[in-house]
């Protein structure tokens, strides 16, 4: 089969493993730039043309699309969609997942337990707001953050308030999350490949930081989960659309918090702790979608 990996870097570790466990099956695979192609739509006729004016064709698509090309990624996802070539993240659930407010609107909305969280009015910070509805620490974070860039943990309710006003000056769009003391610099990444938790892991921060991304050096460990935590990972990633998640969790005194649920998790993280191989069940599942369409 013609497999399509969309990505913006070929050298990256999970694009890299996703091309051997294609080649491993016998695969004809390309990567391409999913920035690079162009979308002709017509009455008679719409598709998706590389840089040089090829038809970019395949028998299935796998998007790796990164936070700074998500819109016009999952542009070229819903053509690919509309030709009927089957995709393994559709572009509804990247773009659901990707905004971090229509996500955790849409987990509540579905019963799903996620920490309190306040959009404030863009026009005006309501100072006694903030400090009624939430108590401090508290965690105020940007919506396009990524990789733990652009989330502040706030000490105080003078200081939360301070940093809310600076962000609207800025004109940057943040929420105010409650924090989860008692998993405080740790949380719980699931990895979900066609409805099935195919791996799992404790992160932990780097000492004096509260955040457990691997991007910020944090170290990990294989666990496991109870069945509440599988349900709530399973329910999270069903709730958002995507057959292929990264699921973050936090054991809370109430019982697990999703806290995120990334469309285009990596992948070196995850094997190099728990030697699961995780690209070669998410090809798999890319060739059972191909094979049953």
């Amino acid at each position: 089969m013609k497999v399509l990996i969309l990505s913006r870097n070929i050298g990256l570790y999970s694009t890299q493993r996703l091309i051997l466990e294609c080649r491993k099956r016998g695969h004809n695979v390309q990567v391409i730039d999913p920035l690079t192609c162009n979308l002709i739509i017509d009455n008679n006729d719409s598709y998706i043309l590389d840089n040089s004016g090829q038809e970019v064709i395949a028998d299935w698509v796998l998007p790796r699309i990164g936070s700074t090309a998500t819109s016009y990624g999952a542009a070229v996802i819903r053509q690919f969609e509309l030709k009927g070539i089957p995709v393994v993240t559709s572009s509804q659930a990247l773009l659901q997942a990707r905004d971090k407010l229509v996500a955790l609107q849409l987990l509540a909305q579905n019963g799903l337990p996620i920490p309190k969280t306040a959009l404030l009015s863009p026009i005006e910070c309501d100072s006694q707001l903030i400090r009624r509805e939430f108590e401090f620490p508290a965690v105020i974070k940007l919506l396009d953050s990524t990789h733990g860039l652009g989330v502040i943990l706030s000490d105080s309710s003078q200081n939360g308030v301070a940093i809310a006003e600076a962000f609207m000056r800025m004109q940057q769009k943040f929420i105010i999350q409650k924090f989860v003391k008692e998993s405080a610099g740790q949380d719980i990444r699931a990895f979900v490949v066609n409805g099935k938790i195919i791996a799992t892991m404790l992160r932990k921060a780097p000492e004096g930081d509260f955040r457990s991304n691997m991007h910020r050096g944090s170290t990990a460990t294989v666990i496991d989960l109870t069945e509440e935590e599988q349900k709530v990972v399973l329910d999270a990633s069903k709730t958002l659309g995507l057959e292929v998640a990264g699921v973050d969790i936090m054991r809370s005194k109430e019982g697990p918090v999703v806290l995120e649920v990334n469309a285009s998790p990596g992948l070196e993280g995850i094997e190099g702790v728990t030697k699961v191989n995780v690209a070669g069940s998410i090809v798999a599942y890319g060739d059972f979608i191909a094979r049953t369409k």
